[in-house]
């Protein structure tokens, strides 16, 4: 019983991950480029 439980947070967790990268990827590239601009001044 505690295997499945534990199968059922990984697959919830890399699930959220695929999903957060797919909703934020955009908001990602903003924040990594923000970040550069910042370096490079």
């Amino acid at each position: 019983m505690g295997w499945l439980i534990f199968l059922i947070i990984v697959a919830v967790v890399v699930a959220g991950v695929f999903w957060a990268k797919k909703h934020f990827r955009h908001e990602i590239d903003r924040a990594k480029r923000i970040n550069r601009a910042n370096k490079n001044q």
